[in-house]
């Protein structure tokens, strides 16, 4: 049995980026997901964040971990690796 089988929990590592939208009633423009990327490492998610940041369109990104229940199903809270430019609160999260 390897440990991937033991192990009823799986980390993934989320890339995540936003572009603004226009402008609501309030008058604030607000932020939608771009795109979200998965990679097998911390570093490899940060690294994409870093990236898409300077991308013209993009107005942030984030990298961030959650584990998941692989028996339940369940996610767990986003423990953010870096978060860069114009990102959501983290309790909108």
């Amino acid at each position: 049995m390897t440990d991937a089988e033991r192990s009823p929990e799986k980390t993934h590592y989320i890339c995540q980026t936003y572009v603004e939208t226009k402008a609501g009633r309030n008058g604030q423009p607000g932020l939608k997901i771009a795109k979200q990327f998965e990679y097998s490492t911390a570093l490899e998610a940060k690294n994409r964040a870093e990236r898409e940041a300077l991308s013209e369109d993009c107005a942030g990104a984030d990298a961030y971990m959650v584990t998941e229940d692989q028996t339940s199903g369940e996610i767990g809270d986003p423990s953010f690796l870096i978060r860069l430019g114009n990102v959501p609160e983290s309790d909108d999260f």
